[in-house]
């Protein structure tokens, strides 16, 4: 974790650089309405398959992962490496746990996957049972996802990209500043960088995207319970930068203001009306994740989100419509 001097010199660096864009003036929709995983619960994730369904049942924002190879392609996949639970090798079987870092595989050896249909006997087939299987499906490059977007002739669908790094096993994915390096590369040769906002849980990446393309919203992902908690309010964490809540009087939206943050991005379950209005005073939107029921959905809208990540992006458009949200309008594609 970087010292708090260090830290404090990152934020002064990026305060003589300018303030990144607001997400106001980046983007211009009352509502974001995310499909997460391109919508996990209908098809499977990370793939094109969903992300063209998505994009076909109309979505503002399409929420994904990103991964590196061995060979710097940027991939599209939730995990560091091959994840068990959807991924079948050439003969079909399905990879033992805990599944190759991608920092360890080339592009070619990725190529050689099948992600389109989830273990049947693993926890996640129960969670999402309904998931339609494609066999054949692998991952897609980041480039690959670009390119179905432009077929769509979808010119205002936007993108939020994680970072996925995990501070707590550096060797699984690049460094922070390699990792950002070649995921900008790829953004601004694709000429995407109008449409993206870059999330992470490692704010490390957070405050270097802010330093390489200050135009590009930062979305602060937080989780503030179980095994999986990033944040807490009395300290600094791994995943935090060198930021502590405890500096900003215990307050979250405090933190990610001062470290430079357009949008925090909580749990749904660790957000109330208040935080909520406390966000918003300091000029920060609040996406939350990921929701997938009808009522928590509603409840979101009626306490001031602006928008929902959802593995059920079908459903949340039936929610929002009925709030009276502007939907976005659909562009079909096939993958």
């Amino acid at each position: 974790m970087p010292s708090r001097a260090a830290t404090i010199l990152t934020v002064l660096s990026l305060l003589i650089a300018g303030p990144a864009m607001g997400f106001d003036s980046a983007f211009d929709s009352a509502f974001d309405l995310e499909a997460h995983r391109g919508g996990r619960a209908l098809l499977p994730e990370n793939t094109l398959p969903a992300f063209a369904n998505a994009l076909s049942i109309g979505v503002d924002t399409l929420e994904l992962d990103v991964g590196i190879t061995a060979d710097g392609e940027v991939v599209v996949s939730h995990e560091r490496g091959l994840n068990p639970d959807i991924t079948r090798d050439a003969s079909g079987a399905y990879v033992t746990p805990p599944g190759t870092p991608f920092v360890k595989l080339r592009l070619a050896d990725v190529r050689t996957y099948d992600v389109g249909q989830i273990r049947p006997d693993s926890p996640y087939a129960k969670q999402f049972p309904d998931q339609r299987a494609m066999p054949g499906t692998r991952i897609p490059t980041l480039s690959e996802l670009f390119a179905l977007v432009r077929k769509s002739g979808n010119t205002r669908v936007r993108f939020n990209i994680e970072t996925k790094i995990d501070p707590n096993h550096p060797d699984e994915t690049l460094d922070p500043q390699s990792f950002v390096t070649k995921l900008l590369g790829v953004i601004e040769a694709e000429k995407f960088s109008d449409r993206v906002m870059i999330q992470s849980f490692d704010w490390r990446t957070l405050l270097l995207v802010q330093q390489r393309a200050p135009k590009m919203p930062t979305v602060y992902l937080t989780l503030q319970r179980g095994s999986g908690q990033t944040v807490a309010l009395d300290k600094a964490t791994n995943w935090t930068a060198g930021f502590s809540p405890a500096d900003h009087g215990g307050s979250l939206p405090r933190t990610i203001k001062a470290a430079g943050g357009a949008v925090w991005s909580p749990y749904f379950g660790d957000v109330t009306a208040a935080l909520i209005a406390e966000a918003h005073a300091l000029g920060l939107h609040v996406v939350v994740w990921t929701v997938n029921k009808p009522e928590d959905m509603a409840r979101m809208i009626e306490i001031g989100v602006d928008g929902i990540i959802s593995d059920r992006p079908d459903l949340l458009r039936q929610v929002a419509g009925e709030k009276a949200i502007a939907l976005p309008a659909g562009t079909p594609v096939e993958p």
